[in-house]
């Protein structure tokens, strides 16, 4: 069983130390934190525990940590810590997805008991996915990456057998599929769930600053290098690192990232003593690193010696199959986060959501879903077809709308969406052909000896 832990979040020193004093001896393991964003590399979908975070904070403050963590796992209970002024931002948190608030100053008897009623509710949280994973039901894996298609379904089952091996994994997609997502998904299966998971921007590092970001220094390493200070890798110890876009590190840095692989040893800049790491690592990266090691751009043994696991992530375009269910999840989680009511989506809307190219994927999909249900899209699709006033076209519509769900909601299966819809295998044929949808389900599902 994990042990529960409570984030303590405050920039306060005083207040971090004398809260975190109070609530030790009230019995809890306590980790304070004078960012909210070193906090924020603890949480996963199944961290059991809960966050008490002050509101106003220079950097992230509550509010932004409370939408950070709720994208992570919206069931993570957050404690807000509000002064005097603050109780109606603290309401207002509250509706958004807070747990609770106390106001300073407070008994430290009270906030315990805020906190066992948040821990117990936690408990009952991670209990009853863990019941409903066992039991056979859609799972934290579905729920994190949705979709029916055969390439979706393949994906999962390569997660759940890697996530919980520790080896270092190389993730390939193209932009926008959901490589992060991923990612978190293998390190919360792994028992490094409950350490930190540090996300590093391989594009993002200033050329200049990126050994020290990575390795940490010494004083005086360089000029300004007045304090000691852990690197990015020094920092995940015990946890994943996640390297994002990793044929953006510059060549040079690649020899010395080798011998971290290899060795598990750094040696922060300005020191010869070297350091232990205990860390998983996963790569990403939307381009194929294979032709950028034929470039010259990417080291080939650097490429051998990380990608012990490879995951492909499938683009939409590669299960349009999926996009229907899809979107319609991405509208009810968006409408969640905003309070709005679930908007209704037309199965016309649907099927041209599965016809249209998405470029930026999954992340495009879900820019859609949110304009959607705040109003500013009345509709993601060309409103003329959609408002056509010739009856031939309304039918026209319904019937591909029909159609392209019945085919989403089988999993691209097309025998028990022709037995659902009382048609003939011939008679779906014709109008998947008609309506041009995915001739690739066709070419599955139908002999091409012409035996209809």
């Amino acid at each position: 069983m994990i042990e529960s832990r409570i984030l303590l979040v405050d920039d306060e020193e005083e207040v971090r130390h004398s809260s975190a004093q109070a609530l030790e001896l009230a019995g809890f393991r306590v980790d304070v934190f004078a960012a909210a964003e070193c906090a924020l590399e603890f949480i996963s979908y199944s961290f059991a525990g809960v966050v008490i975070s002050d509101i106003r904070m220079p950097g992230m403050d509550g509010m932004t940590l409370l939408q950070r963590i709720r994208e992570i796992d919206a069931e993570v209970p957050v404690i807000l810590v509000t002064g005097h002024g603050d109780v109606q931002l603290a309401v207002r948190a509250m509706r958004e997805g807070a747990y609770d608030f106390v106001e300073k100053p407070f008994a430290a008897q009270m906030l315990a008991g805020t906190i066992r009623r948040a821990l117990d509710w936690r408990a009952l949280v991670l209990e009853n996915r863990r019941l409903k994973a066992v039991a056979g039901k859609r799972d934290d894996i579905e729920q994190r990456l949705p979709g029916r298609s055969q390439v979706m379904v393949d994906l999962r089952y390569r997660i759940r057998a890697i996530g919980a091996a520790d080896a270092d994994t190389l993730i390939i997609g193209d932009t926008g599929v959901g490589k992060e997502v991923l990612a978190r998904t293998l390190h919360d299966l792994s028992a490094r769930a409950n350490s930190p998971f540090i996300a590093i921007n391989c594009a993002a590092l200033p050329e200049n600053l990126i050994e020290s970001e990575l390795f940490g220094h010494e004083p005086g390493a360089f000029p300004g290098a007045i304090r000691p200070r852990y690197g990015k890798f020094e920092h995940g110890r015990g946890g994943t690192i996640l390297l994002d876009e990793i044929g953006s590190m510059p060549f040079d840095l690649q020899a010395k990232f080798l011998r971290v692989l290899q060795e598990r040893v750094i040696t922060r800049l300005g020191s010869n003593e070297v350091v232990p790491l205990d860390v998983r690592f996963i790569a990403t990266s939307k381009v194929d690193l294979e032709r950028e090691v034929a470039a010259g751009r990417f080291r080939a043994d650097l490429l051998y010696r990380l990608n012990v696991a490879t995951l492909r992530v499938p683009s939409l375009a590669q299960r349009r199959a999926d996009i229907p269910l899809l979107f319609l999840q991405l509208v009810r989680e968006s409408a969640a986060r905003y309070g709005r009511d679930e908007v209704e989506v037309s199965q016309a809307m649907l099927a041209e959501m599965a016809e249209r190219d998405w470029p930026g994927n999954v992340r495009e999909l879900r820019n859609a879903a949110e304009r959607l249900v705040l109003g500013l899209d009345s509709a993601p699709l060309d409103a003329a077809k959609e408002e056509s006033g010739r009856l031939a076209d309304k039918v026209a519509a319904y019937e591909k709308g029909l159609i392209a769900s019945a085919i989403a909601a089988h999993g691209g299966a097309l025998k028990p969406v022709y037995e659902s819809l009382g048609i003939s295998r011939k008679t779906l044929y014709e109008k998947m052909q008609k309506f041009g949808l995915d001739k690739k389900l066709v070419a599955a599902d139908f002999p091409a000896d012409g035996e209809l």
